[in-house]
């Protein structure tokens, strides 16, 4: 159970969101904290008894956390948190899913829409100042989308609605799902996981909208990426450890793919000396997909509720993992 309001501590713990201040913007009263860095949150987590937090958390600082009763993730990926571990210590946990659903489908729209239409390479030539002439061979130049097959491994809530964006657009829609016969309208087909090797080669675009689980890490590998057309692209704004770096490397050096777009990576932030930023035919953005101007409004939703449950004495949190 959580502490009275009149004695609770809340710790908001991101280095950049102002949750803090979207918190007091709702005339709520209860004490709390706002830390910017892991050191900080080391420091200060024993006087929590609610975290809302997502990459800064380390499992070791449950052993320095006595009063923590609830964390409220700030992502929708929870496979940070070791969940036998805060069972054991009776420490609720709720995911934010749901809150950036519409932000990372569109950011793997955009990126789909960036390659397909070349502006990553505009972007280059406006830096430099160079006017491209027109392209005379049909292979090079920009592409359409009507048409072409867009494959969405992953049909959850950022799934679904990127299917429904490319249905917009036009494309058709193959999806991937645990299970197929729960598929919604948005696509034109939907495959259980184990037929995923099957549909590669028909695809466009890959998307991966999936959570890191042991069954979707190494997802990508070097069958699949052999499996994709030579004119296809890979879109990742699932977890970096869903795509196995080397053979995505290989591929795109040796022309297996036509480009990628991808959010996250194994090792964050992205090193500087990491081959991926050489690629003309990648676009990076630092694991801002779920980002949007909306984002502090979104989680202090979630967690608001989630208290009131909580002080209401209910089990069930609203997106609720433990």
């Amino acid at each position: 159970m959580l502490p009275d309001k009149s004695d609770l501590t809340i710790c908001f713990a991101h280095s950049a969101y102002r949750l803090a201040d979207e918190y007091r913007s709702r005339g709520e009263t209860a004490r709390h904290l706002e830390v910017r860095t892991l050191d900080e949150l080391g420091e200060r987590i024993g006087e929590a008894d609610v975290v809302v937090v997502s990459g800064f958390w380390r499992n070791a600082f449950v052993e320095r956390a006595p009063r923590l009763r609830f964390i409220q993730s700030i992502s929708a990926g929870t496979d940070q948190y070791d969940r036998a571990l805060l069972r054991e210590k009776r420490i609720r946990l709720a995911s934010a899913q749901g809150a950036n659903e519409r932000a990372v489908a569109e950011h793997a729209m955009s990126l789909i829409l960036a390659l397909t239409r070349q502006l990553h390479l505009a972007r280059d030539n406006q830096r430099n100042g160079a006017w491209r002439g027109m392209i005379g061979d049909p292979n090079a130049r920009e592409k359409e989308l009507g048409g072409s097959t867009l494959l969405v491994y992953g049909l959850g809530r950022i799934g679904s609605r990127l299917a429904a964006l490319g249905r917009a657009f036009g494309m058709k829609v193959v999806g991937v799902k645990r299970s197929p016969q729960s598929a919604s309208d948005p696509v034109d087909e939907v495959v259980a996981p184990d037929c995923f090797l099957e549909v590669l080669p028909r695809a466009d675009y890959v998307a991966l909208t999936c959570p890191l689980t042991p069954e979707t890490e190494g997802l990508i590998g070097e069958a699949q990426l052999a499996a994709m057309k030579p004119s296809a692209y890979l879109i990742n704004v699932a977890r970096g450890r869903v795509v196995q770096e080397a053979p995505l490397l290989k591929a795109l050096r040796d022309g297996g793919i036509a480009g990628a777009g991808l959010d996250t990576f194994h090792q964050e932030p992205l090193p500087p000396d990491s081959p991926f930023w050489g690629f003309d035919n990648v676009v990076i953005t630092p694991h801002t997909a779920g980002e949007t101007q909306l984002y502090e409004r979104n989680i202090i939703d979630l967690l608001v509720e989630n208290l009131a449950r909580l002080h209401r004495g209910e089990m069930e949190l609203k997106n609720g993992i433990i």
